[in-house]
């Protein structure tokens, strides 16, 4: 039997049997539920605690105390009593022993636990300096019975003393979260969590009362008290439903306390929970990221003034705000809206932002959340050529795309941006291989297939399957077939052509085909490799879903991969590429023809001898990787700024343009490099370029044009002038871990007049100008070169010839990208 349901002391009539009888009632009877439930067993305990201390003689000055949960008012059925017995140490022992027999047996005998103490006032300070645990369930002291002025004495002194030891608390403090978080896991992902122990839990968010205790900082309130009262919900539940003092939410109990909360079934259960808990641990997470920055801040003054001899410091008129990009600052390690930032007249400005603090590996502060969450404005759609971009710069940043990607989830900017997330979001998986529930396990899967982006040509097209393989799990039936009609409205949402938007759809509908085939059938017969092949279609789909499954596995958790179904996987994709091979790809398109223009400038720069450029914004149907889209029929979408460079054939035309174009912070998004004879009488460079400014603002094209003239004589010194900017801009970044290096390999059938080399690397400033740097000093000559950059990856190739004008021979076309690759790698 449990204390709900007998007393085994007092009988009905006596105030224990009274108090369990009205216990029972308030929580079997009774249809009041939640905090107010909980507040009136607090009232209901207090009143029968009070009654067992004026029963009998005490001391002059005593008071009893409820502490932690109690102190709060946040009764749970089976939670502890937690009792400190105060006074002021002028009774004997033999009064204190009678008073607290009096007190704890009736406690004792209802069968309730109970966690008590008998102090004075200075015991109780010494006590909690040496144990910070105590000091946390004291600072929810709350007067029952007895000596109020006594327990505010208390409370007051020992919220001072908090305060002043806030520098050397916190820190204490937040290590022991850290602690429970690694023993205990993250409550938003665990299938069966402990409620108040796990990260996001209960536990963390009596810490962040805590912290706004000691003055320092205070948490975000948004959602934070119905979070908590979600979790206190629950556990009463499961208390009432086990008649247990657990914690713990059990697979087999969570449909008795799904039904108790008149939930639809445990699933909906364990998403109500996730969703409290990914409240609370960001809440936590920002909390704490405040309170080392102002215990960093306090500290420095503090080390500033005894430099200064006890003489004030001058105070800086701002703090400094270092440019991430158009419209979003660096400011304390943190990533905020520059002042100038329009939020309610720009659209991308969330992904902007999002891209910017993920790259720089620097959380997304909670203010600029806000205002992003705040501006009434949407995306077209589909969305244009930058947001795109940005979307996928964000995808593919590893590990630090995740806290920026939580602080848009609580912000409610992710559903804005992709309404379809709304069915995965905080979705369990009843599956033991699987760590994460559906929403962050599609992030975590980005997360690992942004360390395979150097493997695949299209690595734009691998982050955002990776991000939607599973998107279907939302929907009833099977998860494949569903998410390929989802994968393929969203693609054409976030402005994919139809091309792409299909591979897209064929990498989701197939996420599963690799694996299962590799482990379950016989690669050696016919049919197998053919049923995939014609599933895939292309080797360069092939080539992606490779990449996506292998990134599924890692991201699903660590049975889902190993060594063995590696082997497997590559030794089936070895196989289905050569029968693929066999029929043959389909036929890149032809590259496009000069404009009207362009052929105009080059016969301008012909008759001159010198360069000649035009600077313009134009509208395009599609960003230059995704030929395939030129003939549709759609609505031209402006993607950037065309520059068109045109002059006469010399050395060092790639590394003079690109360096001018990085002096001038002008991104690269696409290029192309060819050489026209627009009189049949010389050959005149002609360069294409799809350009972006950094920071909204474009240069002159005349002082482009000076500065290039001045390259080209060898006047201007790029690399002095980009290193001189870099270290004026330096900050201190964390190298991403899984951030793959540089990969230059040779084309293996590129062309026949050429030798194809093929970079892909992390875009940065100035990188084209370090590769056209490298071949330049290597000797050869870039006949023509392709230039794309797809979210925060360059994928570049460079059509190469020796000094007789022939491609480069074997061994030397190797050891020229075996060379290129470790310039770019040091």
């Amino acid at each position: 039997m449990t204390a709900e349901t007998t007393s085994t002391t007092g009988g009905e009539t006596g105030p224990s049997g009274g108090y369990a009888a009205a216990r029972l009632h308030l929580l079997t009877k009774e249809e009041q539920t939640g905090p107010p439930r909980r507040a009136r067993l607090a009232r209901l305990t207090d009143d029968w605690l009070t009654g067992l201390l004026g029963d009998g003689p005490r001391p002059a000055r005593a008071a009893l105390v409820a502490v932690g949960g109690y102190g709060r008012g946040e009764l749970s059925p089976r939670s502890d009593l937690d009792l400190l017995l105060l006074h002021d140490g002028s009774a004997t022992r033999a009064e204190l022993a009678a008073l607290a027999d009096r007190l704890w047996y009736p406690v004792w005998d209802l069968g309730i636990s109970l966690d008590h103490s008998v102090r004075t006032l200075t015991e109780a300070h010494e006590t909690a300096a040496d144990d910070l645990k105590v000091h946390l369930g004291l600072l929810d002291a709350r007067h029952v019975a007895g000596d109020a002025a006594l327990t505010a004495e208390l409370r007051t002194a020992l919220l001072a003393q908090w305060r002043a030891q806030a520098p050397a608390r916190l820190p204490e403090l937040h290590e022991l979260g850290r602690e429970r978080a690694r023993r205990h896991g993250e409550l938003p992902f665990l299938l069966e969590p402990d409620l108040k122990e796990a990260h996001g839990g209960l536990r963390d968010a009596t810490a962040l009362r805590a912290v706004a205790a000691s003055w320092v900082a205070d948490a975000p309130r948004q959602g934070l008290d119905a979070a908590r009262n979600t979790l206190l919900d629950v556990r009463d539940a499961l208390h009432l439903t086990t008649g247990r003092a657990t914690d713990r939410l059990a697979l087999e109990d969570q449909d008795q306390v799904a039904e108790a909360l008149g939930m639809l079934d445990a699933d909906t259960l364990l998403r109500r929970v996730y969703e409290a808990g990914r409240t609370i641990s960001y809440a936590s997470d920002v909390t704490w990221r405040e309170v080392s920055r102002v215990l960093r801040a306090r500290s420095a003054r503090r080390r500033l003034r005894g430099l200064l001899g006890g003489r004030p410091a001058r105070r800086t008129p701002g703090e400094e705000r270092t440019p991430l990009a158009e419209g979003v600052v660096e400011q304390e390690g943190e990533v905020v809206l520059a002042r100038g930032a329009r939020p309610d007249r720009d659209p991308v400005l969330p992904l902007r932002a999002a891209a910017a603090a993920a790259q720089a590996g620097l959380p997304l502060a909670l203010p600029a959340a806000h205002a992003l969450a705040a501006a009434d404005t949407t995306l077209p759609v589909p969305w244009p050529a930058e947001a795109r971009e940005q979307f996928i710069t964000l995808l593919g940043a590893g590990p630090d795309t995740v806290p920026v990607w939580e602080a848009m989830e609580a912000a409610g900017l992710i559903t804005r941006l992709l309404p379809d997330w709304e069915r995965v979001r905080c979705r369990p998986q009843r599956n033991a291989v699987h760590r994460w529930t559906v929403d962050r396990h599609l992030v975590e899967t980005a997360v690992r297939a942004s360390a395979l982006t150097r493997r695949v040509e299209r690595p734009d097209l691998l982050l955002v399957a990776a991000l939607l393989h599973d998107i279907g799990k939302g929907w009833p039936g099977d998860h494949s077939v569903a998410g390929e009609t989802i994968a393929r409205d969203m693609a054409a949402s976030i402005g994919f052509g139809a091309a792409d938007t299909e591979v897209l759809a064929t990498l989701v509908r197939n996420h599963l085909l690799l694996i299962e085939t590799a482990t379950r059938r016989d690669l050696e017969d016919p049919a197998t490799l053919a049923h995939v092949a014609k599933a895939v279609g292309t080797r360069s789909t092939l080539e992606l879903l490779h990449a996506l499954t292998e990134a599924d596995a890692l991201a699903t958790g660590p049975a889902a991969w190993s060594a063995w179904r590696a082997s497997l996987l590559a030794d089936l994709v070895k196989r289905v590429s050569a029968v693929l091979e066999e029929g043959g790809d389909p036929p890149r398109p032809a590259p496009s023809q000069p404009s009207i223009a362009a052929e105009r400038l080059a016969i301008e720069a012909f008759r001159t001898g010198a360069p000649v450029l035009a600077l313009h914004t134009r509208p395009d149907r599609a960003p230059a990787a995704e030929p395939d889209r030129a003939g549709e029929d759609a609505e031209p979408e402006p993607v950037g700024v065309e520059l068109v460079v045109a002059l006469p054939e010399q050395p060092g035309v790639l590394p003079a343009v690109a360096g001018v174009l990085a002096l001038h912070r002008l991104t690269v998004r696409s290029a192309e490099l060819r050489g026209v004879d627009p009189a049949g009488q010389g050959q005149v460079l002609l360069l294409d370029w799809r350009v972006a400014a950094e920071y909204g603002s474009l240069p002159q094209a005349e002082r482009l044009r000076a500065d290039l003239v001045r390259a080209l004589e060898g006047s201007l010194d790029i690399a002095t002038r980009l290193a001189e900017r870099e270290a004026a801009y330096r900050r201190p970044r964390r190298r991403l871990p899984l951030t793959p290096p540089p990969r230059v390999t040779v084309a293996p059938l590129g062309s026949k007049v050429a030798t194809v080399i093929e970079v892909r690397a992390q875009d940065a400033p100035g990188l084209l100008y370090r590769i056209g740097h490298a071949l330049d000093g290597a000797g050869v000559t870039v006949r023509s070169a392709h230039i794309s950059t797809l979210g925060a990856n360059a994928v570049d190739a460079f059509y190469v010839t020796g000094p007789d004008g022939k491609p480069l021979a074997g061994e030397e076309a190797s050891g020229l990208a075996r060379d290129l690759e470790r310039a770019l790698a040091g």
